[in-house]
């Protein structure tokens, strides 16, 4: 291991666009544990580096890279400069990308032996480089966060939380399986940390327009009344992708599934935020303790009502923008008879003064026919129908029945909301058409949206948790997936059904829907 490179000069402040007012004025090293993975390639490094060529990283900082990979200080910032190449969201300025890499230095040791962390400990003893409030990320795998914070706080790198200089950890998905095995990581990791030193990171919550939800309704009277059961007919929540096995996620994907990999955390996340009491004030705890509340109403899924509030699928061997893809069960690293779901949809119902008898829909899935996530909240319909309805296609129109309101917030990709609401047709008769009022991010600002991770681990440095997952409400989200998981374990005849790559998912979950207004949105 090379000895220590000297802290780089500053960038002349006129590389760097100053926001006085969102610099971070605490200097602190940010340490990676698991430094050579995809993770830090894609995401976190090029997250650093945009927050730094923004100005708004602290005048003092280091980021210290931890594996086992053969690298020194020298070829991982070699690493990381092609990595930023590759992947920065904003342009790679060389005099910029000089002074960031300057800053990166990389600790050479096997992160599931004490003695990494010993030596570690010793290099960052060096304030001269290493500045004393400490970050670090867990990029590794789940089974490792317990004893990983153990060997963290035997070898003195885990200060108390109301020490003089303080330490923060970022834990990545999954928080646990299940119910049992989340409480026991809650158990072990609070063994080691304070509540307030612990960030378990979703991503989906550092995107822009998921917390445009929050200024949608509290920042505007005249919307947030129509959030209940008494105006909404249901609401329902989509995360599509395009993509099956891609990139040698079988493994990992077998042993998960949709509904551990995207439904228990992204989607629940996404409905709290849409049916949530408004908080008494922004603060983290406010608006944790209102997503709990909504995941503690939510009527608990048995043995009889399970069948018929939850479809399972996998995705069939096809044609998929015009080119052939093989099923689930053939793809690399998938078990030959496996019952991992691709695709999951289910049911809900929130047991609250505000949403009771409004149902919520929520689907994913793998290889469907776009890449799409966005809430549709669709309203009932009014109690006469005056007019006519006219929809057209192209130059043929035809009289249908009334249409219901439809809210939708596009969190992926057009970001964006819009508003579907009946105008009239400019004709001689009385009819109404309907048109959308639209609110698009692209249109509106013209500027690339920050990346997740930027704003995420912006928040990290600040101390603020309200983007991420308390202990209580991890807790809360498995309870409402554990009766399900269960029975899929022991029932073995549970049914699984399949669908072909570029649907919309199987027959079977248009069976969910109980209203007569209520179907699928599936957008073009």
């Amino acid at each position: 291991m090379s000895a220590p490179t000297p802290t780089a000069a500053p960038v002349e402040e006129s590389a760097i666009p100053a926001f006085p007012a969102m610099r971070l004025a605490q200097p602190v090293t940010i340490t990676i544990l698991g430094a050579s993975g995809d993770l830090t390639r894609r995401k976190l490094l090029p997250a650093l580096y945009a927050m730094y060529a923004q100005g708004l990283l602290p005048k003092e900082f280091a980021i210290v890279g931890v594996a086992r990979r053969e690298h020194d200080d020298n070829s991982f910032r070699a690493f990381a400069e092609e990595a930023l190449r590759a992947f920065a969201r904003l342009p790679v300025r060389d005099e910029v990308l000089r002074s960031f890499c300057a800053r990166l230095h990389y600790h050479r040791g096997d992160i599931e032996q004490y003695e990494a962390y010993r030596s570690l400990h010793a290099r960052l003893f060096d304030r001269r480089l290493f500045p004393p409030h400490r970050l670090f990320y867990l990029s590794i795998r789940p089974e490792l966060f317990s004893p990983v914070l153990g060997h963290m706080k035997a070898a003195g790198l885990v200060e108390p939380h109301d020490a003089e200089h303080w330490t923060r950890v970022v834990i990545e998905k999954p928080f646990g399986h299940d119910l049992d095995s989340a409480r026991a990581l809650n158990r072990d990791v609070l063994t080691h940390l304070h509540e307030s030193q612990v960030f378990r990171i979703d991503h989906y919550l550092g995107k822009e327009t998921v917390q445009n939800i929050l200024s949608f309704r509290f920042a505007n009277a005249i919307f947030e009344p129509l959030f209940n059961s008494h105006l909404v007919d249901h609401i329902q929540i989509t995360a599509a992708e395009t993509v099956g096995m891609e990139s040698g996620r079988g493994a990992y994907y077998d042993a998960s599934g949709a509904l551990r990999d995207m439904l228990q955390n992204h989607l629940l996340q996404l409905m709290c935020l849409v049916t949530m009491e408004p908080p008494a004030s922004l603060t983290a705890e406010a608006l944790h303790n209102e997503k709990v509340k909504v995941l503690q109403s939510i009527r608990p899924l048995d043995e009889a009502t399970l069948p018929a509030a939850v479809v399972r699928a996998q995705y069939r061997a096809g044609v998929q923008n015009g080119a052939a893809v093989p099923s689930y069960r053939e793809e690399e690293r998938i078990a030959q008879d496996s019952k991992t779901e691709t695709y999951v949809a289910l049911r809900l119902h929130i047991d609250n003064w505000r949403w009771a008898g409004a149902p919520i829909y929520l689907r994913t899935g793998k290889r469907l026919a776009r890449r799409v996530t966005e809430i549709a909240v669709q309203f009932k319909k009014p109690p006469l129908q005056l007019f006519q309805l006219v929809e057209c296609e192209g130059d043929v129109c035809d009289l249908t029945g009334a249409s219901p309101n439809q809210l939708v917030f596009r969190i992926q990709p057009d970001e964006g909301i819009s508003l579907q609401f009946a105008a009239k047709r400019p004709v001689m008769q009385l009819q109404v058409e309907n048109v959308a009022m639209d609110f698009s991010y692209s249109a509106t600002w013209r500027k690339q949206l920050p990346e997740a991770y930027e704003r995420l681990l912006l928040d990290v440095l600040r101390g603020d948790s309200t983007l991420f997952t308390r202990s209580d409400e991890v807790e809360a989200a498995w309870r409402v997936v554990d009766p399900i998981l269960s029975a899929w374990s022991s029932n073995p005849d549970f049914p699984l059904a399949f669908y072909a790559p570029g649907s919309w998912g199987p027959a079977e979950a248009d069976a969910l829907f109980t209203g007569p207004d209520q179907s699928w949105r599936n957008p073009a």
